[in-house]
This record gives C-alpha cells, sequence and structure tokens, in this order.
C-alpha cells in the first residue's frame, strides 16, 4: 500500500495503519532529528522529538495535501519545525553527529587499521558537518543522507531551489575547508609543483 492509499483509509477512520506510516519513516525521521540536535544534553531529547513529531502530523493529517508535497516531505519539515522550536527554548552546546546513528560500520573483511582510519576519516566529517550553521547543515544532511531532491529540500527548509543549491554549495565549500588541512599532503603537492615546472 503507498503512503497516499494508507493516508486516505486514516482519514476514513482506519487510525490504527498510521503505525505503518510511522514504521515506514521512523527511522530516517529519528537520525534527522538526532542531526538537527546541537546541544549535547539534548540528544536524550532527540526519540521524544520524534514521537512529538508523528503526533503534529497525526494530528494535522486532515489538512495534508498531497498536491502541496509528498508525504515524506512534509512530516520531514514538521521535525524541522519541532527541532527548532525545542532549540530555540533551550540554547545550548552540541550533539555530535557520532550519536546521530549514522556510525559507519567496516565490513569485517577491513583490516583494522584501515577500519581505524576510515572511522576517523567519517568522525572527522561528522565534526565538519556539524559546525555548519543550522540551514547549511540540515539541506546537506537531506540532500547526501536522505537523498532528496532540490525541489523537496526547498520545501523543508522553505527557501527557493535556487537557495537550497547555494547552501549545499556554501555547505560542501565549507566541509571541504574545514578538511583540507588533515588530508593535505605535502610531499604529493611538492612532487606535482615540480612536475608541473618540468
Amino acid at each position: 500500500m503507498t503512503d497516499s492509499q494508507l493516508i486516505q483509509q486514516i482519514k476514513q477512520g482506519n487510525t490504527e495503519l498510521y503505525s505503518e506510516l510511522m514504521r515506514r519513516y521512523q527511522r530516517k525521521i529519528l537520525a534527522f532529528v538526532y542531526h538537527m540536535l546541537k546541544n549535547s544534553q539534548m540528544e536524550l531529547i532527540a526519540e521524544d522529538l520524534c514521537s512529538e513529531t508523528f503526533y503534529k502530523a497525526f494530528r494535522s493529517l486532515h489538512s495534508f495535501r498531497e498536491v502541496d508535497a509528498s508525504f515524506s516531505t512534509w512530516l520531514y519539515t514538521i521535525a524541522r519545525n519541532t527541532v527548532l522550536s525545542e532549540l530555540r527554548k533551550n540554547r545550548g552546546g552540541n550533539v555530535s553527529l557520532e550519536e546521530s546513528g549514522y556510525t559507519p560500520v567496516a565490513p569485517l573483511e577491513v583490516a583494522p587499521e584501515q577500519a581505524v582510519l576510515r572511522n576517523e576519516r567519517m568522525n572527522l566529517v561528522r565534526k565538519a558537518i556539524n559546525n555548519l550553521p543550522e540551514k547549511q547543515r540540515s539541506a546537506l544532511i537531506l540532500r547526501e543522507y536522505d537523498q532528496m531532491d532540490y525541489q523537496e529540500i526547498a520545501t523543508i527548509l522553505d527557501q527557493s531551489v535556487s537557495s537550497v543549491k547555494s547552501l549545499l554549495f556554501r555547505a560542501r565549500s565549507s566541509v571541504k575547508l574545514q578538511l583540507e588541512s588533515y588530508f593535505y599532503e605535502p610531499a604529493y603537492e611538492h612532487q606535482h609543483e615540480r612536475m608541473k615546472s618540468q
């Protein structure tokens, strides 16, 4: 059954079907909420905010119109607004992306030192993303982790498509700049310069 069919059924009174909609989106919404939370003391309430998102969506389902946006886009918008509202109430520190549920697992056949290097690299990337301003961070997460198109991201962030592209460009540039010092290899650069001058 598609999201649309489920929503039609729920609107007609089969409210028990809402648990199926929740099952489809719970992990993604929870991960997104984790990503958005910046306060290190607030990761414990990510599940609460996820539940609140689904509760608000359920209460407003009668007003949901598919012509405006897909259900997932609408749900992400509610999640983002719920988190921003909570952050406004509780200004403060950082939730690291390590706690986001996106921790990479190295395949068993990977040598331990390779796994350590890969995890170290992933942690550096997470920290760099965590340093981005909220809108850039949200745009990057929705694009890279949730594979959303520009229009969906624009709807969720309440921006134009060109603004989203600009946010993504600035986010990627910032991440690249933050990581440059970690991945910069002077020996390679020196060799490259020598080859250019020949």
